[in-house]
C-alpha cells in the first residue's frame, strides 16, 4: 500500500483531523502535503458532508444538508517542481469506502443517495421533484442494494467526484466575476443559478487570522466543474484512470474528494452518486509545458480505467427537446436528456416503483446516458440506458405486462 499522506479518523469531524484539507478554490490555500513527481501514494477522503447525512429512515438531513461547508477535500497536495503551463499526469491506482470499518459514517458500509430540494440546490428534474428524498445503500464486496429501493443489486464504479488543481489569482477572478454576473439576472431564483464565495463555513487548511478572512471572502465554492476539473462527476473515473490536469500555479496544487460507490451518467438527484468517504490510491508526474503542446489550455482530457461494470443488456429510453408543456425548443440536449430520464422514471413506475424511487436508483445506478442527436433541427435527441441485469424482475416489454416488485418501505421524504 502506498503511503497515506493524508490519514483521516473517522470518529472525528474534518475540521478536527492531524491535517485539515478545504471547501474552497483559491491559490492562496497553503500545501497540506508535498510529493515528487513520480511518487505514489494514499489519501483518505472524507463523505462531502462531513458525516451530517445518516443511515436512517428520513430525509430531513437531505432536507436540512449544510451547503456551506461543501466539498470536504482531501488536500492541496503540491508536486514538486510544477510550475504553471505544466500538465500534472494523476494515475488513480486504487479507490473504495473506508477499509475495513462499519460505522455511522458514509462509507463505513454503506452510502446514501439524496435527492435534494428545491430550496437547497435542486436537482437534474427539480421541476418534478422539489422535495428531499433519500435513500441509503448497503455494500456487500462491490455489489450494492437498498431498503429504500428494493428489487435491485448492481456492481459499483466506484470514483472520486472532484479532483483538480488550484487556480491562479487571473482564473479564480474569472470564476468569480462571470458567476456573479450570471447571479445577477435573477438574483432571488430558487434554486440560485450559481453559488458566490461565502465565508460561513470556509475550511481553508492551515489559514489563519486575517489570511482566512481574505481567502474566505474570495474562495471559489467547489459545487460547480470548472477549468481546474473540479467537481466533474464523471463517473469513468475510475481505477486504471489516467487524467491530464493544467496546472495554474506553482506546485498545482491538487486536491480529491466526493468519492462515489457508483453513479449514473449525469448524477441527476444532484446528491445523485451513492456518496462515501474512503480511500484513493494516486500516482503523479508533470509533462513540463504539456498545456501549451497539447493545447489544454484549460479542462483536463482523461484515459478512462478499465475497471468498469460489465453489463451487456440494457433498455434504453429516448427524449426530445420538447418540453412536458408541449413547447418547441431548438436543439436543447440538456431538456432532452431530462426528457429521456422522465420516460425511464414513468416506464420504471409501471412496475411498482414510485416515481422518486425510480429517480433515486437512475442517479445511483451505472446508467449510461448519451447525446445520440444534436443536428437534426429542431430536435436534440438523448438517452439514457439501463441494465437490465441489476433488476430482480424482467423489465422488458411482453405481452405478459409488467411484474410488480414490492416497494418496501420507500424512500424516506421530507418537505420544507
Amino acid at each position: 500500500m502506498p503511503d497515506n499522506v493524508f490519514p483521516l479518523d473517522s470518529t472525528q469531524p474534518f475540521t478536527a483531523q492531524e491535517i485539515t484539507g478545504h471547501n474552497r478554490w483559491h491559490p492562496d490555500i497553503p500545501a497540506a502535503v508535498h510529493v515528487k513527481p513520480g511518487e505514489s501514494f494514499r489519501l483518505d477522503c472524507r463523505e462531502w458532508f462531513d458525516g451530517a447525512i445518516k443511515n436512517d429512515d428520513s430525509a430531513d438531513d437531505i432536507r436540512d444538508a449544510p451547503m456551506d461547508i461543501v466539498h470536504a477535500l482531501s488536500g492541496p497536495v503540491a508536486i514538486e517542481g510544477a510550475k504553471p503551463g505544466d500538465l500534472l499526469i494523476v494515475d488513480i491506482l486504487d479507490v473504495g469506502p473506508i477499509p475495513q470499518e462499519d460505522g455511522p459514517l458514509a462509507g463505513q458500509g454503506w452510502g446514501y443517495t439524496g435527492i435534494f430540494a428545491k430550496k437547497n440546490g435542486g436537482s437534474f428534474l427539480v421541476d418534478q421533484f422539489p422535495d428531499a428524498y433519500k435513500a441509503v445503500w448497503d455494500f456487500s464486496g462491490g455489489t450494492a442494494t437498498s431498503r429504500h429501493v428494493p428489487g435491485v443489486s448492481f456492481t459499483g464504479i466506484v470514483h472520486p467526484g472532484l479532483m483538480g488543481t488550484a487556480p491562479s489569482k487571473d482564473l479564480l477572478g474569472k470564476w468569480n466575476t462571470r458567476e456573479a454576473a450570471l447571479i445577477a439576472t435573477d438574483p432571488n431564483r430558487e434554486p440560485p443559478l450559481a453559488l458566490p464565495p461565502e465565508p460561513q463555513g470556509a475550511i481553508l487548511g492551515s489559514l489563519s487570522g486575517e489570511d482566512f478572512n481574505q481567502v474566505a471572502s474570495e474562495g471559489a465554492r467547489t459545487a460547480p466543474p470548472r477549468e481546474n476539473g473540479g467537481n466533474q462527476d464523471i463517473k469513468n473515473l475510475t481505477k486504471g484512470t489516467r487524467v491530464f490536469y493544467p496546472v495554474f500555479v506553482d506546485g498545482a496544487n491538487f486536491s480529491v474528494g466526493d468519492l462515489h460507490f457508483s453513479q449514473g451518467d449525469g448524477e441527476i438527484t444532484f446528491c445523485g452518486g451513492i456518496e462515501m468517504g474512503g480511500f484513493v490510491d494516486i500516482s503523479v508526474d508533470l509533462i513540463k509545458g504539456g498545456m501549451d503542446t497539447y493545447g489544454v489550455s484549460e479542462n483536463a482530457i482523461f484515459q478512462p480505467g478499465n475497471s468498469a461494470p460489465q453489463y451487456s443488456e440494457w433498455l434504453a429510453f429516448s427524449g426530445t427537446s420538447v418540453t412536458l408543456d408541449g413547447e418547441q425548443r431548438y436543439l436543447d440536449s440538456h431538456l432532452a436528456y431530462q426528457r429521456a430520464c422522465l420516460h425511464a422514471i414513468d416506464y420504471l413506475s409501471k412496475f411498482g416503483y414510485s416515481p422518486e424511487q425510480a429517480y433515486l436508483l437512475l442517479g445511483a445506478a451505472p446508467i449510461e446516458g448519451r447525446f445520440s442527436g444534436v443536428v437534426d433541427i429542431p430536435n436534440a435527441c438523448a438517452t439514457v440506458y439501463l441494465p437490465t441485469a441489476m433488476f430482480d424482475v424482467d423489465i422488458s416489454p411482453s405481452s405478459n405486462g409488467p411484474t410488480q416488485i414490492n416497494p418496501g418501505i420507500g424512500a424516506p421524504h421530507s418537505a420544507f
